[in-house]
């Protein structure tokens, strides 16, 4: 018997509830009426109505089935409850909260949050660069182009992209892969880059973001059961994305070591202990590198990026790197090497085998333009027939956002010496650059005068990952509550400076060891004060704990 309420009034002189039992072997509806007086029921409550309706409906037969939902934590896909992405985890989301509260006039021990959780340039400060900014506008607003306060190479490249849009516009949906036209500028910049070394446009997968492109090559690399279930081998400390796609993706996660006492540097020794173990329960089929790193700032050497090349041709192994910091170099005597170029220039024993992606992004380096959304990347010696399952892959997401793609062309394509903007362009880009070498020099320096702290040279990329060390009676505290004593450090750490850090159990640790992560973003001063509260919040939670 199914259940059909036909009417249900309530009304100041009083209600009347009018319900049909629908029997299915008939068509027929039998009604029921319940017509109490409205002095019995004008004083009750909602609640108190209610209750009189379902008990009433009960004597006269009819019984509530309540529906319950059909996704539900119990019912929905079990791959998801196992992602984790700590850069905006529980501290970041407390954050939050602490800044909600400061504007409704609650007293805490700080006035502001300062939020070094995240590499977001602009969030923290970061003006935009002129020229990229110019492009964007007069590809957004083409009436722009008769202004003359615009440089006439800015309307060259806007010119130029909108002639390649659909209706002249970047509303406009474009090829899957990317803006041909952007593409050819992409493998020219990575020509360029490289020393002449040949880029194919066709190589080039435009992406929203530098993430997006690396989880869609890890669906591609993915697949097994069992022991032949696809191992990814990652670094640890690692950025969380790789971690979470994995999960994600239901893949192996093989961890391999970077060497803390060696400026986290990579070991080859490293990677064959972890490729060796990992054979016991997986197919290890990918090597995943981040240069310069995330979130350890080493900046890999030309040789053990030889050696890491040699390793995955003799282990058959697919490379990714991942290299969005690649202007990002700071410390004396180090150089960013792109793995293509190092690849290539090894030779064809090498360059026709090894098959390699290498991932780039607008959201780092000098430019900072995360909101944006824009990214590429190169892959080479992919198998024709699976370059062909890729392009399918992306088309079923229609294309990367316009604008990035935009924007990611005139980092390709910048302005040339002799142009309107060249100088302005080379000015911005200068002073980004060395105010972040600046930076990373200083959070180095001020870490290392407070005991119990150890950082080690933020070569490049833009952040610091210093090892603490964390008290006994912390740790058992933490422990009582839950947590891990990196996350209630970085809690307390919130909580009493208004400081917001990213655990180190967040990116991988060795065991025994605690860390975090800290932006190197903020503005100099701004930085200088984080420094010197951090050194104070550390001094003084040593003691509270020892």
């Amino acid at each position: 018997m199914s259940l059909l309420l036909l009417r249900v009034a309530d009304g100041v002189a009083g209600f009347k509830v009018t319900i049909g039992l629908l029997q299915r072997s008939t068509s027929r509806i039998r009604a029921y009426s319940l017509s109490p007086c409205c002095r019995h029921f004008s004083g009750f409550s909602a609640g108190h109505r209610s209750s009189f309706i379902q008990r009433k409906m009960s004597e006269n037969g009819v019984l509530f089935q309540s529906r319950g939902k059909v996704l539900t934590v119990d019912t929905m896909n079990p791959a998801v409850k196992k992602v984790e992405y700590a850069v905006r985890g529980p501290i970041v989301i407390r954050a939050v909260e602490l800044e909600k509260e400061l504007k409704q006039g609650v007293k805490k021990p700080f006035t502001e949050v300062i939020k070094a959780n995240i590499g977001d340039a602009h969030a923290l400060g970061q003006r935009p660069i002129t020229f990229l900014r110019q492009v964007i506008a007069l590809c957004t607003y083409p009436d722009l182009l008769n202004d003359n306060k615009f440089p006439e190479d800015a309307k060259e490249r806007a010119r130029r992209i909108l002639q390649t849009c659909g209706g002249g516009s970047i509303g406009a949906y474009s090829a899957s892969q990317g803006i041909e036209c952007v593409r050819q500028d992409v493998a020219q910049y990575i020509e360029r880059r490289d020393g002449g070394i040949p880029s194919d446009p066709n190589n080039i997968y435009l992406s929203t973001g530098a993430s997006d492109a690396i989880v869609t090559l890890l669906k591609l690399l993915v697949s097994g059961e069992g022991r032949s279930r696809t191992g990814v081998l990652i670094p640890i400390p690692q950025y969380p994305l790789y971690s979470a796609a994995l999960s994600e993706l239901g893949a192996v996660q093989v961890n391999y070591y970077l060497d803390e006492e060696n400026c986290w540097a990579l070991d080859v020794q490293e990677l064959r202990r972890a490729v060796t173990a990992a054979r016991q329960h997986c197919q290890p089929k990918v090597l995943c590198i981040i240069n310069p790193g995330n979130p350890t700032g080493q900046v890999q050497s030309r040789k053990c990026i030889e050696d890491v090349i040699r390793f995955a041709a003799e282990e058959k192994l697919f490379l990714m790197a991942d290299e969005v910091y690649q202007d990002n170099i700071y410390a004396q005597g180090c150089q960013f090497h792109s793995f293509k170029k190092v690849l290539y220039e090894m030779g064809p024993e090498y360059c026709n085998t090894v098959e390699l992606a290498s991932f780039h992004s607008t959201s780092k380096c000098y430019m900072g333009e995360c909101g944006f959304r824009g990214g590429y990347m190169e892959v080479i010696n992919l198998d024709p027939q699976v370059k062909l399952q890729l392009t399918k892959l992306v088309s079923v997401r229609l294309c990367p956002p316009v604008p990035g793609q935009v924007l990611l062309d005139v980092i390709a394509n910048p302005p040339r010496e002799g142009e309107p903007s060249y100088e302005q362009f080379i000015k911005e880009k200068t002073t980004v650059l060395n105010n972040l070498a600046e930076k990373a020099r200083l959070t180095e320096e001020i870490f290392n005068t407070v005991p119990g702290i150890k950082c080690n040279p933020v070569q490049g990329a833009m952040y610091s990952f210093p090892r603490i060390e964390i008290p006994d009676k912390a740790v058992k505290e933490a422990q009582a509550k839950g947590q891990s004593p990196d996350m209630f450090y970085c809690m307390k750490l919130l909580e009493e400076m208004g400081i917001c850090v990213v655990p180190g159990s967040g990116f991988g640790q060795r065991e025994g060891t605690y860390h975090f992560r800290m932006t190197i973003l903020p503005p100099t001063e701004k930085l200088r004060i984080l420094l010197n509260k951090l050194k104070e919040f550390h001094e003084r939670f040593t003691r509270e704990y020892s």
